[in-house]
């Protein structure tokens, strides 16, 4: 729906502006050729319709495409930093210019940093856009065991005795029983990837192998090497997240921008016997707006 609204956006700022350069060029000095008198010819409202929005549609097609986009939150993949109702907004410009039609990238602007919190178009139905945390970066081995996490950074030296060693990333227990899911209190710990440190979750009881990590062909073992131009995420609520242990890497190609802060957030605490529809709002969560870690 993203790709098909830039699209729209597209057309008609090129309809719009076209329709005002005609005018400018051809339609209006005919008109005034044709005028008698002293009073100015009256203008088309087709043609006068197409100025006013022009320069709106084009204000919001350059917003959208290349500094900010909004996004909101569907599900509970990234909690506890992000949370259903969360509206946020993504820096389109953090890693590279593209155009809003073919996503070509054509200016080069930085790339993700291990813990960033990226926007993307999911590989396997680029339609649809996903939001994750980035936590491996290309050439990184990257391995999730028993809840913890592990990563060898990528060996840039030639000396390969001086690379480093896969360590697992620092967690500290926080709290447990803030969020619940499956009527099961969850485990809230401080994970620190080397940037700033994040809350995840973690499901007491449910393992590995019942959320069938070891299901994805050549990872049996719970191991990836992250490919050139490729990138390895997961979602913050780590039982709870469909992400790279699943369906694999994220290619530079496929990514939108990265999540920079939440402008409003919304509560939708409702029960199902309301007479009143569960999409409309039932409060703001004002304390919630602001940066994202």
């Amino acid at each position: 729906m993203a790709n098909y609204f830039s699209i729209l956006l597209v057309i008609l700022t090129v309809v719009t502006g076209l329709v005002w350069l005609l005018d400018a060029l051809f339609w209006a000095p005919k008109r005034k050729a044709a005028a008698t008198g002293t009073q100015s010819p009256e203008l088309p409202y087709w043609v006068d319709t197409s100025q006013q929005l022009f320069p709106v549609i084009a204000f919001v097609l350059v917003l959208r495409s290349f500094l900010y986009e909004p996004f909101q939150i569907p599900s509970g993949s990234m909690m506890p930093t992000l949370l259903v109702g969360d509206f946020i907004l993504v820096e389109k410009y953090s890693y590279g210019l593209k155009d809003p039609v073919a996503r070509h990238k054509f200016l080069e602007t930085g790339t993700p940093e291990r813990g960033d919190i990226v926007v993307f178009k999911y590989p396997e139905s680029p339609n649809i856009d996903y939001i994750k945390r980035v936590v491996g970066l290309p050439g990184d081995t990257v391995v999730y065991q028993d809840k913890q996490l592990f990563i060898k950074p990528k060996c840039n030296g030639d000396n390969q005795t001086q690379c480093n060693k896969l360590r697992p990333v620092p967690l500290e227990f926080k709290s447990r029983g803030e969020f619940v899911q499956r009527m099961a209190p969850l485990l809230r710990f401080t994970e620190d990837l080397g940037a700033t440190p994040h809350d995840i979750l973690r499901h007491p009881t449910r393992t590995d192998r019942t959320d069938r990590y070891y299901a994805q062909p050549g990872n049996r073992s719970g191991q990836w090497l992250v490919p050139e131009d490729q990138y390895f995420v997961m979602g913050d609520n780590r039982d709870n997240s469909r992400d790279s242990r699943f369906w694999g890497f994220v290619p530079d190609a496929n990514l939108v921008g990265q999540a920079v802060a939440i402008w409003i957030s919304f509560e939708f605490e409702r029960n199902a016997e309301d007479l009143i529809p569960t999409w409309v709002p039932t409060g703001i969560r004002f304390n919630r707006i602001g940066g994202i870690d």
